[in-house]
């Protein structure tokens, strides 16, 4: 190991051994400077081709197969050898060990800017903020993904790769309604997985036997007591909704909805925490690339690459830039950040007006406390100031499909930023959420059809929403309605069971 002042790298060819000494020296600062509390590291090279093939599955380490994974895989290595797109320096794996994906390609002083970021930053994330703490298993995931690939391989196998990818296309059409939002998910080892599938398998036989005991007919639809609804209250996750009352679905395709349901709450913290978790991962590799040069351990030369990728990964593009694809999650999550720390040491007259916290010489205990405690529509309701806004020029339009104008609705004075603050808090949430579509009854008496409500006021793709109608249908086996507020829809089951 090197001594303080001594180089940690000379050139700029990663070995093994370098990449182990650099580690070390970042766990140091970050543990010593920034009190990071972070899941044991698993570094993984991989080549370009590997990190293509972890793209097609959402990243995860293992995945069931699907075509839909290979057709991904497809259209990106495509792009790529086009040059269309770049690929990530490195891929990070919300697990117990933290499993870092570097890339082959990378120069030292890239793979030190991933470490740090990876590694430590999102590691860190992962581990402390509560969203998800509540919501994701990181000691548990990797067993879980290993039993669902088994588990369709094995289905696979019985009942033919046609009829398995049919209910795996469905499941994915409503991965995103799929999420329990009021539930905290159960942690289960691979062995508990296989013993709770076939307890499982057993009570869903008597479930069904008890909620579908009658076939339905006129007198009893006629006769059936008003109060005898089911389900008693909305239920706003449909797969699980099908998942235990299908009234004819196989108990295999039951358990294959589970997988994809499982699967999809594990990811959903993520996409609840874009903004903060780069932003976060961009403050702790800034902190830390700035550490080890000023410890001797980096050149200049090695600061100065860092500069550029570093600025690459948060630059924003201007509104009216043919770059500009929205606003950059590394930018703004990156900036608030190093505000936080700005309004802690040396705050304004401004930061005053706007934030209890400023002037607190205890910087690190407001990271971490904002790390912690938030998602980003609450982070930025709470920490998006005046002078962020300012520097990366934001300001609000108000858009009307009738007018033949863009008005600006928010400028830069004291009420525009607030409004400002609150108007891109609601972006930002919107663009996180899936379609309201809840489950509000069921025609036990009568056709046995699904009612579905949608209980947002945003528009509906409708060529898409039939699409998926379909899923639904031939899931459930009978008939599903949709009320749209506007339009009812209606999905036909291709061969309910009389």
């Amino acid at each position: 190991m090197a001594d303080e002042g001594a180089l940690l790298f000379s050139d700029n060819e990663w070995t093994f051994e370098r990449i182990a000494n650099v580690t070390e020296r970042i766990a140091e600062i970050a543990e010593a400077e920034l009190a990071l509390d972070t899941y044991p590291n698993q570094l993984e090279m991989i080549t370009a081709e590997q990190m293509l093939d972890a793209y097609a599955s959402t990243g995860l380490p293992m995945y069931y197969p699907h075509w839909s994974f290979g057709k991904q895989r497809a259209i990106e290595t495509g792009q790529y050898r086009r040059g269309e797109m770049g690929l990530a320096y490195e891929l990070v794996i919300n697990s117990n060990p933290c499993i870092s994906y570097l890339m082959e390609e990378n120069t030292m002083v890239m793979q030190t800017l991933v470490i740090a970021h990876a590694a430590f930053g999102h590691n860190a994330f992962f581990k402390n903020n509560s969203f998800f703490q509540q919501w994701t298993d990181a000691e548990g995931i990797l067993d879980y993904l290993e039993f669902g690939k088994g588990y369709i391989a094995h289905c696979e196998e019985q009942y033919g790769i046609d009829v398995v990818s049919d209910v795996i296309d469905a499941a994915h059409a409503l991965n995103r309604n799929a999420i329990d939002r009021a539930r905290r998910p159960r942690k289960l080892s691979t062995r508990e997985e296989e013993r709770k599938r076939r307890e499982r398998a057993e009570f869903i036989e008597q479930h069904l036997s008890e909620i579908w005991r009658t076939v339905p007919g006129a007198a009893e639809a006629a006769a059936a007591p008003q109060e005898d609804r089911f389900p008693r209250e909305p239920q706003e996750n449909l797969i699980y909704f099908i998942e235990k009352n299908a009234p004819t679905l196989e108990t295999w395709k039951r358990e294959i909805l589970r997988i994809v349901r499982k699967i999809a709450q594990y990811l959903y913290p993520q996409g609840q925490t874009k903004i903060m978790n780069e932003g976060f991962a961009c403050f702790v590799h800034y902190h830390v690339m700035h550490s080890l040069h000023a410890k001797g351990f980096i050149s200049d030369g090695a600061l100065l690459e860092f500069y550029a990728s570093h600025t690459a990964v948060t630059f924003q593009p201007d509104f009216d830039s043919r770059r500009y694809g929205g606003i950059n999650p590394y930018t703004l999550g990156f900036a608030i950040f190093q505000d936080i720390k700005r309004i802690c040491l040396n705050p304004t007259k401004e930061d005053r007006e706007w934030f209890e916290f400023a002037g607190d010489p205890d910087w690190l205990r407001q990271i971490h406390f904002a790390m912690r405690e938030f998602r980003d529509e609450s982070f930025v309701l709470q920490y998006l100031s005046p002078k962020v806004m300012r520097d990366l020029h934001l300001f609000a339009l108000a858009n009307d499909p009738k007018g033949e104008s863009f008005e600006v609705t928010a400028v830069h004075d004291d009420q525009g930023y607030r409004y400002l603050r609150s108007a891109l808090a609601r972006q930002i949430a919107e663009s996180a959420r899936s379609p309201d579509i809840e489950v509000v009854a069921v025609n036990r008496w009568g056709d046995r059809h699904l009612h579905l409500k949608k209980m947002d006021t945003h528009p509906l793709d409708q060529a898409e929403a039939k699409r998926t109608l379909d899923h639904v249908a031939r899931l459930w086996g009978y008939d599903v309605h949709l009320d749209a507020g506007d339009v009812v829809m209606i999905a036909r089951a291709k061969a309910s069971p009389s």
